[in-house]
């Protein structure tokens, strides 16, 4: 069994258990995606299985050749490609032997792998890094390059289980489509952790934690999204037969209170037009009210219980199966034109240089992001996706289409139009405010305080929630903060711009913005490498970015 772990815990050094007594195991050519909720110790698990962590208690059985690819880089940043892959002694060795150093120190570190350099640098190509050079350093890579070189020392080290933390976080689309064809070729044993569908959906197993707990659901994706709708949809027609349990009790009781009320005063009239002596009547009315609080007290505890019973149900369901997010229809009609752009090319260069292309009175093509200009036509209702490589001019295109960079060449033509951009860093959120001052910064309608707190709450900010500042707010709450906000102020945008909402998101959150922005009925342009995400909204018209 390649890798075995046995009543594995972890405890933050503030004392706060991240998850406890894990059991956990993978066969031998298994392929598993780790799904769960950020924080819930996903990352964390995966190095303490990489041997990069210390577990706090708990036995963890591996392989030597064990490959781990992180979520982060910055460590490497200090490195050259070929220390960062764990190559570079093998060079210098192969480097000292072809020199004339024949000691059986580097022949042992060589291992016979004559052919290290040409196997390092073919791999490189396979992920579009043939460019660089063994010998690069890793702080001058962008994200997306230094995760490709740890995607490429899986094809140099060929090892038996290969553990990967969120991989397609930052590559682009050609990026992931390299690595979807890889795990669908990929033999041996693999564990995935990522928030990315279309990869899970290419794992034949999925495993969640949540709640100090390992579930295991035996299908893909799709497969465990189906079981989880099913569980939640259980869940949730248990707790409404509670709902009308309790409902039936409360009226039982109060029904059976009144009637007994009523047989009481009855009763202590009859009693009087008997003539029964005071204190014969104190004693019986001593008796009715003993005998009524007895039975107030059954229905009590009966109610109690069932309240009791719902109330644990619900801790079960997820919480944001009761977050609802609907926006009101963009006050625009529908296919009114917004954004006509004719023959448009932006140059940062250009624009750096103003004076000197006066002078010179030509612009250099070169200097452009798009090789062909652009044209398009944006309508109210429309979908879009804006498409093209790192560095094609995605997010330019999206500055040009707001007014916030003016076009070098050709005309855009933008009607009056509100907007909201969301970005992956959601940065209308602002980091020096507390989530409730945020909440009140976009309170332009007045509304009371305790309608304000009403709608945090519905966003799954409780008071302990209200003062914590937003900079230590995850992707998901900011994302749902921002929705929050817009709620507060009633303000819901003519168009809804998503650079790479989805990035940092867990799959919960993504599964909010999916359904907000589905249901929306304005105009949607998106930035996005998530193909999944992409469908799922409806995005139907693509502007091509060359």
């Amino acid at each position: 069994m390649p890798i075995s772990i046995q009543q594995i815990s972890y405890i933050h050094p503030d004392k706060e258990v991240l998850f406890s007594d894990l059991n956990f195991a993978i066969s031998k050519g298994q392929k598993l995606g780790l799904v769960g909720n950020n924080g819930c110790g996903k990352s964390t698990l995966l190095q303490i299985i990489a041997g990069q962590r210390s577990p706090s208690s708990g036995v963890i059985v591996r392989p030597d050749d064990l490959y781990y690819i992180p979520q982060h880089f910055g460590q490497y940043d200090s490195l050259t490609i070929a220390q960062a892959l764990q190559t570079d002694h093998k060079q210098e060795a192969l480097h000292a032997i072809l020199a004339g150093d024949a000691s059986t120190e580097n022949f042992t570190i060589l291992n016979d792998d004559w052919n290290i350099e040409e196997r390092s640098m073919a791999a490189l190509d396979s992920w579009g890094l043939g460019q660089f050079t063994l010998s690069y350093p890793m702080n001058l890579l962008s994200g997306g390059e230094k995760t490709r070189v740890f995607l490429a020392g899986m094809d140099i080290h060929n090892p038996s289980v290969i553990l990967m933390d969120e991989p397609t976080n930052h590559l682009d689309s050609s990026g992931r489509q390299r690595l979807y064809d890889w795990v669908q070729k990929w033999r041996s044993t693999l564990l995935i952790v990522s928030h990315d569908r279309t990869i899970l959906n290419l794992l034949p197993e999925i495993c969640e934690l949540e709640k100090h707990q390992l579930t295991y659901y035996g299908g893909n994706y799709e497969f465990y999204k189906e079981q989880k709708n099913i569980m939640q949809q259980a869940l949730l027609e248990r707790i409404e037969e509670k709902d009308k349990a309790l409902r039936l009790a409360r009226k039982v009781a109060r029904e059976t209170a009144e009637r007994r009320e009523k047989q009481n005063v009855r009763g202590e009239k009859a009693n009087m037009k008997k003539g029964v002596p005071r204190i014969v009547l104190n004693s019986l009315q001593s008796k009715s009210e003993k005998s009524t609080a007895k039975l107030n007290n059954a229905h009590q505890e009966k109610a109690g219980k069932l309240t009791d019973e719902r109330n644990q149900l619900k801790s079960s369901l997820p919480s944001t199966a009761v977050l609802k997010t609907d926006f009101n229809s963009s006050s625009l009609h529908s296919g009114k034109i917004l954004v006509t752009a004719e023959k448009i090319n932006f140059s940062y260069h250009q624009m750096d240089n103003k004076e000197s292309q006066n002078t010179s009175g030509t612009d250099n093509p070169e200097q452009f992001l798009w090789k062909t200009p652009l044209s398009f036509l944006i309508k109210s209702g429309d979908r879009l996706c804006v498409k093209g490589l790192n560095g094609s001019g995605k997010t330019t295109l999206l500055k040009l289409i707001t007014g916030q960079l003016q076009t070098q060449t050709g005309t855009l033509t933008r009607a009056d139009f509100t907007y909201v951009y969301l970005n992956q860093e959601y940065s209308i959120i602002d980091d020096r405010s507390s989530v409730l001052e945020q909440a009140y910064a976009f309170n332009s309608r007045n509304l009371p305080e305790h309608e304000i707190k009403i709608i945090l709450n519905r966003f799954l900010f409780p008071a302990a929630e209200w003062d914590k500042s937003c900079r230590k707010l995850s992707g998901g709450e900011k994302m749902r903060l921002a929705f929050c906000c817009l709620m507060i102020s009633n303000n819901t945008p003519d168009m809804f711009i998503l650079d790479e909402p989805t990035n940092n998101l867990d799959i919960q959150s993504i599964e909010i913005i999916t359904a907000t922005i589905k249901n929306y009925t304005g105009t949607v342009i998106a930035i996005s490498h998530d193909d999944y995400f992409i469908k799922e909204i409806d995005i139907d018209q693509p502007i091509l970015l060359h």
